[in-house]
């Protein structure tokens, strides 16, 4: 991510989160996880952190099998939230390379991740104390 003190990362989530609702976030994160299912992501997971972090009140973690497609994926998220929520993300690193990208919305952090990526660095287990949110991909 970038390179923010603490402070000043604290004062960008709380102006970023400021009357936003539980509620809300959970939408957002429902409608990134939808705009990344209809770019053919997989392994869609969803976690409710806000009680174990306080970086956020929700983590999504996705699979894109190429640096085209995790672009793609990141592209739909970004015009699907600014639509249907008038949102922009607050910072997004690693477009340039694509093999992990991370999405930050205040209340919301989303981690899109090649397979070899997804595997090393294993959020899912790390974060495995986190809430999973139910979201079953479109058939």
């Amino acid at each position: 991510m970038s390179d923010l003190t603490q402070l000043e990362y604290s004062r960008a989530k709380s102006t970023a989160t400021d009357g936003t609702s539980s509620d809300e976030a959970r939408g957002l994160i429902m409608t990134v996880a939808q705009a990344a299912d209809d770019r053919k992501a997989v392994d869609i997971v969803l976690l409710r952190v806000s009680e174990v972090c306080y970086l956020a009140d929700y983590f999504a973690i996705i699979t894109g099998f190429s640096n085209v497609q995790v672009r793609a994926i990141s592209q739909a998220i970004a015009d699907q939230v600014e639509e249907e929520w008038q949102r922009l993300p607050l910072r997004t690193q690693g477009l340039s390379d694509a093999s992990w990208v991370v999405m930050d919305y205040g209340d919301a952090i989303i981690h899109i991740l090649k397979p070899q990526e997804r595997e090393f660095y294993n959020l899912e287990a790390f974060w495995g104390h986190a809430e999973r949110i139910d979201f079953s991909p479109t058939p």
